[in-house]
């Protein structure tokens, strides 16, 4: 699926309005969380997610911005 989104004024802050095939893609609905990540190359991935899912990803990125040093040494 591609398509062009524009981006729109909401109040004093910027958004962007999914079409309905998308929100069926991501199988969410009006008031479901949605979790934006991004990738080494620069590109971001939208995905839909829980409460939980969201504690685990923000205890990774903890983790790996107090191990950097060591985790860099053992991709090595």
């Amino acid at each position: 699926m591609v398509r062009e989104l524009k981006l729109r004024k909401i109040g004093n802050s910027v958004g962007v309005v999914l079409p309905k095939e998308a929100l069926q893609h991501l199988k969410v609905r009006e008031g479901d969380a949605l979790s934006l990540t991004e990738a080494p190359d620069g590109s971001v991935r939208l995905a839909s997610t829980t409460p939980e899912v969201l504690h685990q990803l923000e205890a990774a990125q903890d983790i790996i911005r107090r191990y950097r040093r060591a985790l860099r040494e053992l991709a090595k």
